[in-house]
């Protein structure tokens, strides 16, 4: 009966949550964020060599396809970059 009070007086004496400060939930979040950007940046590397495939030869069309193709590249080299740091600097702190 005593532990229940004194847990009961510790809580009205300290209402506020615990937080855990370690910067887990944040990495978790943009692990998620940054693996959507990654899938994003596949399915237009996809949808590039498609639209490349099917451009017939038409070289404004294949220049189209090559440039959805190079952007998509590049977005997934940024953001996998970004993950790197972002775990590189979670890991330090």
């Amino acid at each position: 009966m005593l532990i229940k009070i004194i847990t009961n007086f510790s809580l009205i004496a300290n209402p506020f949550p615990v937080v855990n400060a370690d910067g887990s939930f944040v990495t978790t979040v943009l692990d998620i964020v940054f693996g959507i950007f990654g899938a994003v940046a596949v399915l237009f590397i996809v949808i590039g060599g498609f639209r490349y495939v099917i451009s017939s030869g038409d070289p404004k069309n294949t220049a189209k396809a090559k440039n959805t193709i190079i952007y998509a590249l590049v977005g997934l080299v940024i953001t996998l970059s970004a993950t790197a740091i972002v775990n590189f600097v979670a890991g330090k702190l």
